[in-house]
């Protein structure tokens, strides 16, 4: 019912068109914007689309507790409900839990090795190979290394699935390069497939396209992110 009645109309499928089909199996997108800027927001908008339709996502956080997450989910699912006047929203609600898997670790607890553990498992025994990774709070930027992003790429090519990443936009003392991004985030472009950044207006937050694949003409996404309730809408 979802996709029929709402989700062909999303704001997103015109932003998965934008970068050619989506961000694609194997390959690793990163959010950009300031802190509390939207971008969680804008990845658990394109997380609950995709449970809509059927894809299975896991969300991994190193920095918030398993119930803030969900809770962040439901807040979003209930506004996208409203906007789109959903039909039969438990059903569609029921989809969304079902096609999701929430993996937090406790401050400083992280490990690649550990998620990788988990991945096996819900791969091989718990009948759950994710399509979708959102990996909110790794890899920090300021000290990445290159096997932290070999060990990511690996990951999404390994378990056949595209990884979203999230890098902080800081006011002032950031170096960019001349597209917008942080150098930090920058140095490790060859392993990098899409790069969106969020841009503050004043009362809204623009959508902007700063790496598509090997596309070297960028759509103008003209799309915005409602900052009240992370949905994607026109601009």
């Amino acid at each position: 019912m979802y996709k029929k009645e709402v989700g062909e109309r999303s704001p997103l499928r015109v932003f998965e068109r934008s970068i050619h089909g989506g961000l694609g199996p194997g390959n690793l997108g990163v959010v950009l914007s300031r802190a509390g800027g939207g971008k969680t927001g804008l990845l658990v908008s394109v997380a609950i689309d995709d449970c809509l339709r059927g894809r299975k996502v896991l969300h991994v956080s190193t920095q918030d507790s398993a119930q803030k997450v969900r809770e962040f989910y439901a807040e979003v699912f209930h506004d996208l409900a409203e906007a789109t006047e959903m039909p039969e929203r438990l059903i569609n609600q029921h989809l969304m839990e079902l096609n999701r898997r929430i993996h937090t670790f406790a401050s400083g607890t992280f490990a690649t090795e550990k998620l990788e553990v988990a991945l096996g498992y819900m791969r091989d025994h718990a009948d759950f190979p994710p399509s979708v990774i959102i990996l909110d709070g790794f890899p920090d930027w300021g000290r990445a290394r290159d096997q932290d992003l070999k060990w990511v790429k690996d990951a999404a090519v390994r378990y056949d699935c595209e990884i979203w990443l999230l890098g902080t936009l800081h006011r002032e003392g950031q170096e960019q390069d001349a597209r917008g991004v942080p150098l930090e985030i920058a140095r490790f472009d060859s392993q990098l497939s899409v790069i969106v950044r969020l841009d503050q207006q004043s009362d809204h937050v623009r959508l902007r396209l700063l790496k598509d694949h090997e596309n070297q003409d960028l759509a103008d996404l003209r799309l915005e992110l409602d900052p009240s309730t992370f949905l994607v809408r026109w601009q």
